[in-house]
């Protein structure tokens, strides 16, 4: 049986990875920090927080990528300068790192729920984002260009652009497939 969807599920439902497609249009800082500000509400294991973010501006992404591809091998450089020539703008997610394992996973979870927050918040305002995860955000050379210090952890960089298309829906496995009820065997 299909229920009315709230505006939060409709959203949730809508929301895409915009990987390619961005306009050259620039994405304002100010946009990004409400969007950050409404996003630091995601739940947070004993309200540590532990994230931050860098912002790259539209006006200093060229820059950016730059100073991003010399981290590459030369033969991947080209490559990597057209990959990150796509997005507007970039904000890179950082966690605070903690030696024992279960406040790291509650950290990550944490971040993690942040990122989400952030993703459905921007698709509300047409602003396009995808969560990547490439080979970067484990290199040396970029955590000392983005001055990542020890005891952090980049995330992932989020690609940031407006565009024109919607990235088409994929099907979700139902959720009958992936949910089992516990039966009380007492």
């Amino acid at each position: 049986m299909e229920h009315t969807k709230t505006d939060l599920a409709r959203i949730i439902r809508e929301r895409r990875s915009v990987k390619s497609g961005y306009l050259d249009r620039e994405v304002p800082e100010d946009l990004i920090k409400e969007l950050l500000e409404d996003a630091s509400y995601a739940p947070t294991h004993g309200l540590r927080e532990p994230w931050r973010f860098i912002f790259i501006p539209t006006e200093e992404a060229d820059g950016f990528v730059e100073d991003l591809v010399k981290t590459f091998p030369k033969d991947m450089q080209e490559n990597r300068r057209n990959y990150f020539s796509q997005p507007a703008a970039f904000l890179i997610a950082v966690m605070k790192e903690d030696p024992r394992q279960k406040q790291w996973e509650e950290n990550f979870g944490a971040i993690s729920c942040f990122i989400q927050n952030f993703q459905l918040l921007a698709w509300e305002k047409q602003l396009g984002v995808v969560w990547k995860t490439n080979t970067q955000i484990h290199e040396p050379k970029v955590r000392e260009l983005l001055n990542v210090k020890p005891g952090e952890k980049i995330v992932g960089f989020l690609h940031l652009g407006y565009f024109e298309k919607k990235p088409k829906p994929k099907q979700r496995t139902p959720i009958e497939e992936k949910l089992t009820i516990y039966k009380n065997k007492h």
